[in-house]
């Protein structure tokens, strides 16, 4: 019997789904205290405590229930060498298309035209078309997991060149995408030919800061720059500084520098050190990408998948290397 625990218990009617797609020997224990005896193999929690591990001498798995490691979580599992940690990456496809949302109204300014034209302002239609055509143009993603492949899917079927820049040039490759890969070194090679840039990495140490002056001044004049990914993979200075000098066409921006740190600063947190909204060409939002109404139905149709895998001893996706953040 592969037991698991989940410390939070789940309320909503979506959890309905992991326990109808579990098989048979697995067994779910819920709620907020320790199940005694604790002798569960799998953990599943975002921001496991120190109790919850050293808990079950059998834990072999911990499952973090979205994309992403938090530093103190990095800092406690390093101490476990013998746990396996895995992500859930069933935001994947809403973040694309966050993306491509972002792209498009970046590259058609429609969201000025819009406010504008919500007065019953016919005056854009008479001025200069600020939009920019994408087919032809030459895209870079930066990061080629599950969002940067499916991302590339779509800027494809828009007849846009797509480039790719990620750590390992060779691993995993989709063989049914028309795509130019490249690893991180060869980056002020193949900026030059960038008219869009797509941030989807994580943030690590390598990547910090990995687009700065120096790289945002190599790519094409009125480029795009588009971050779904992690603010800090941008220097927030070079960016703005870009954009108010007007190197940059346009911007899509879904994360940020700084977040609420409670529910009370949620209306009054600058989501930069920089007025990034002071400019209409750049769309703003409030890292809302790996959402959506489905979102639930997905992560838990995820994480069934993955419980079934530990079980049957298959290979598990989406493993963390905890010293590379992701």
């Amino acid at each position: 019997m592969l037991k698991v625990y989940y410390p939070i218990s789940p309320f909503n009617t979506d959890f309905s789904i992991v326990k109808d797609n579990l098989k048979d020997g697995i067994e779910i224990i819920t709620g907020e205290d320790i199940p005694k005896p604790a002798d569960y193999d799998v953990l599943i929690c975002g921001r496991p405590t120190k109790e919850q591990i050293d808990a079950s001498s059998k834990l072999k798995y911990l499952i973090i229930p979205w994309a992403g490691v938090t530093d103190e979580v990095k800092d406690l599992l390093v101490q476990y060498p013998q746990i396996s940690v895995h992500n859930l990456h069933h935001n994947a496809i809403p973040t694309a298309e966050m993306a491509l949302m972002l792209l498009l109204a970046a590259a058609k300014q429609s969201t000025p035209i819009d406010k504008v034209f919500r007065k019953n302002d016919w005056t854009p239609r008479y001025e200069p078309n600020p939009a920019i055509q994408l087919s032809g143009k030459t895209v870079l993603i930066l990061g080629y997991g599950n969002i940067g492949q499916h991302v590339a899917k779509v800027c494809l079927a828009l007849g846009m060149r797509v480039k790719i820049i990620r750590k390992n040039a060779n691993k995993d490759v989709p063989k049914n995408l028309d795509v130019d890969i490249y690893e991180t070194k060869a980056l002020h090679q193949v900026l030059p030919e960038a008219n869009v840039l797509i941030c989807t990495l994580p943030l690590t140490t390598e990547t910090e800061g990995l687009i700065g002056e120096r790289e945002i001044a190599l790519m094409k004049d009125k480029a795009i720059i588009i971050n779904v990914g992690r603010g800090k993979v941008i220097d927030q200075k070079a960016f703005y500084n870009a954009l108010k000098s007007g190197k940059l066409h346009s911007a899509g921006i879904d994360v940020w520098y700084n977040y609420p740190k409670d529910e009370a600063s949620r209306k009054q947190t600058p989501p930069a050190d920089y007025p990034f909204n002071e400019f209409p060409n750049v769309i703003m939002s409030p890292h809302r990408g790996g959402g959506s109404e489905e979102i639930e139905v997905l992560r838990m149709s995820a994480l069934s998948k993955l419980i079934n895998c530990i079980h049957d001893g298959d290979v598990i996706p989406n493993k963390v290397n905890l010293k590379e953040g992701y």
